[in-house]
């Protein structure tokens, strides 16, 4: 998805093309080698959808009246950061040998040097953060808490045939919603947005990192290495079962047996198989659909937002959910 062409807004590929310079001034270090560490993901490219975010709420709650604000730029800039930060000790814990279709950090270097720069990433996120005030700071160090909070419970229930769905949710609203939420309120934040306009732009943002994360799961076992740019199945490999695999357990005795320990490359073929029948994906759709649905009607009950920009905020909502298609 082309989040610049989705959107439709006029100053949102300019303003992430200054995001992009900014994330590269942000790193930079008198230490050359941290320095392309820190960049290494970054020259990778990504979604940016987070800053995407920030930016978009910032013009929602200023009625887009031009470019955004150097405020609206160093938030986006932070809460890509972060998420940029939280990939490089993901990799780690998940001895990925790749990501967005290059080595990660750990293949290429180290576990440690991943690490340290992970951290690197998260301390320069925290700076710009109070660059912006107190609260901005506060709200971004209580979402890397989160991140940490719903990581950890996803590795308490590795290779659990026994998951729930509630605890999987309550893992991805951690993991992923969180920071979601949390570009959004920015955007705001920095616009001065009143209090109800911030909650409803958070509350976006966190039914739309919901709907985010469940695709992305989906797309886990029904898209090919190609299209996802890394290993398809690597969450079955890993023994994170998300909401397809849980519902898939549910109903298939045979993959209940096949899970619940590591598999070589042919259980884990015949595990996506099974994961995928008997409606599985499309019971978990349903769900992300459900969050696409509260994230439009969080829009559409607040007042004080840019209609235009509600409109195509409302658009990538509907994008995100044919995405697996």
């Amino acid at each position: 998805m082309n989040l610049a062409e989705t959107l439709a807004l006029p100053p949102l590929s300019r303003d992430l093309t200054r995001v992009e310079s900014a994330l590269h001034r942000s790193v930079a270090s008198q230490d050359r080698f941290l320095g392309d560490v820190a960049a290494h993901l970054m020259e990778a490219g990504g979604k940016r959808i987070r800053p995407a975010l920030t930016l978009c709420a910032a013009y929602a709650a200023s009625s887009l009246a031009g470019p955004s604000t150097e405020g609206a730029v160093t938030g986006a800039v932070a809460v890509e950061l972060v998420h940029l930060g939280s990939l490089y000790h993901d990799d780690v814990i998940d001895e990925a040998a790749t990501r967005r279709g290059v080595p990660s950090v750990n293949a290429r270097w180290s576990n440690i040097v991943a690490i340290l720069a992970g951290d690197y990433l998260l301390a320069r996120a925290s700076s710009l953060a109070a660059s912006l005030g107190a609260d901005v700071a506060g709200l971004l160090a209580a979402t890397i808490g989160e991140l940490c909070r719903g990581q950890v419970l996803e590795l308490q229930h590795l290779f659990d045939v026994d998951r729930t769905e509630e605890g999987y949710c309550s893992a991805i609203e951690g993991k992923t919603a969180s920071l979601f939420a949390t570009s959004c309120r920015i955007g705001g934040m920095v616009s001065g947005a009143d209090e109800p306009t911030l909650d409803a732009l958070a509350r976006f943002g966190f039914h739309l990192g919901m709907c985010f994360q469940i695709v992305d799961d989906v797309l886990d076992i029904t898209a090919s290495d190609a299209e996802l740019g890394k290993p398809a199945g690597q969450d079955i490999a890993e023994g994170v079962y998300t909401l397809p695999v849980i519902y898939a357990i549910a109903a298939s005795p045979d993959l209940r047996e096949l899970l619940g320990h590591p598999v070589d490359s042919e259980q884990q073929a015949r595990a996506r198989q099974l994961a995928t029948a008997d409606g599985a994906v499309e019971a978990a759709l349903g769900v992300a659909r459900d969050h696409a649905a509260k994230a439009d009607e969080a829009l559409v009950g607040a007042d004080g937002l840019d209609t235009n920009v509600s409109d195509a905020l409302r658009r990538l909502v509907a994008g995100l959910v044919t995405r697996d298609s």
